[in-house]
């Protein structure tokens, strides 16, 4: 089978491999989906970062991975033959107390936590051996780069979103407009939020956001902003000088987390779920004064993944629909340059059937 893997460098390498063989309750899945995160931009495709979590160990990339179960191995329980899935991108333990609770994302064991397409092979090939426990089954209105994308960036901004209690009552401001961010304001959507205000320095994302819809003639986000000095205040003129009720950083940089910050209104809720970088600002007039809560989040737990993939798809929700190009698996090194670029919607590596 193809795979490709990511040498650094900002470089792509194909290779030929076997196909792997199930073992105890593991499947092997046929891939037909496999989505390019930020992560993979930041700590494997440009450099190895090489420690804990992001250390990459030379395997097949992707860890949004999404397909169909095509062989069970001994032991398999619960998922069957032909069932389509998106796989949990960690794998753990199961025995600590994060992975007793579905957030394999914080295993505490050093040597049994990987991470597909980090630590163990991932998505970025023709068939990916995945354990039985970290797949969920995919409903059928919703198609593979769907589940490609819920694997890791809209997990990530769901359980943000919802540990902040985030609903019809709350006006949320986004930080950053890449696929997170997108996936912030489609979830927002759903949760109900009554206003959307989006903000990112690139003009490529906020053409983009501004064509985006959640459904005919709702626009995705109501306010698309570009985030200079100008920013703060038009936040302020837009919600009465009260700022948003609910923020989210989704970009990873100080200024826009800041700016996060200061658009949160008194008593409000912000989430930083953007990785890498640092913030620095006045606690005592930007965060103690204003008795706002800042939320730490961190990809979500299993549980809460299958959740969101079933609510998706009783409400006929497509996260494709804020995605960027979708190239086969030959063309993975295009994908990483588009996604290098930062000027679209999620890239997918989609593999045909």
């Amino acid at each position: 089978m193809r795979g490709a893997v990511l040498p650094g460098n900002s470089t792509v390498r194909m290779g030929e491999y076997d196909v792997p063989e199930p073992g105890e309750r593991q499947v092997l899945v046929a891939m037909r989906a496999s989505s390019i995160c930020g992560s993979d931009i930041r700590a494997i495709y440009r450099e190895h970062l090489g420690k804990g979590p992001e250390a990459y160990q030379g395997v097949i990339a992707g860890h949004e991975p999404a397909g169909q179960i095509v062989k069970l191995g001994p032991g398999c329980r619960a998922r069957r033959e032909g069932e389509r899935v998106v796989v949990y991108h960690i794998s753990g333990c199961g025995c600590c107390d994060d992975c007793r609770h579905g957030y394999q994302i914080s295993c505490h064991s050093p040597t049994h936590r990987k991470a597909y397409g980090w630590q163990r092979d991932g998505g970025h090939a023709e068939y990916l051996l995945a354990e039985e426990a970290d797949c969920i089954p995919l409903p059928d209105n919703l198609t593979y780069v769907d589940g490609a994308y819920i694997a890791c960036g809209f997990g990530t901004a769901w359980e943000c979103l919802t540990r902040m209690q985030t609903g019809g009552q709350d006006r949320l401001l986004i930080t950053g407009l890449g696929p997170v961010g997108l996936a912030a304001a489609q979830l927002g959507r759903v949760l109900g939020v009554r206003e959307v205000i989006g903000l990112d320095v690139a003009e490529g994302r906020l053409a983009g956001a501004r064509e985006l819809e959640f459904r005919r003639g709702v626009p995705l986000i109501d306010h698309v902003l570009k985030s200079d000095g100008d920013a703060l205040p038009a936040i302020h003129d837009l919600t009465g000088g009260q700022g948003c009720e609910v923020s989210i950083d989704c970009s990873g940089h100080e200024a826009a987390r800041l700016l996060a910050l200061q658009g949160t209104r008194q008593w409000g809720r912000c989430g930083f779920v953007g990785e890498g970088g640092r913030v620095a600002f006045d606690v005592s007039s930007v965060l103690i004064h204003q008795q706002i809560t800042l939320f730490g989040s961190w990809v979500t737990s299993v549980k809460h993944m299958s959740d969101l993939v079933q609510l998706l798809g009783r409400l006929d929700v497509h996260p494709e629909a804020t995605g960027g190009p979708k190239l086969p698996l030959d063309e993975t090194d295009r994908a990483y340059a588009v996604a290098d670029a930062g000027q679209t919607g999620k890239v997918c590596v989609v593999i045909d059937d």
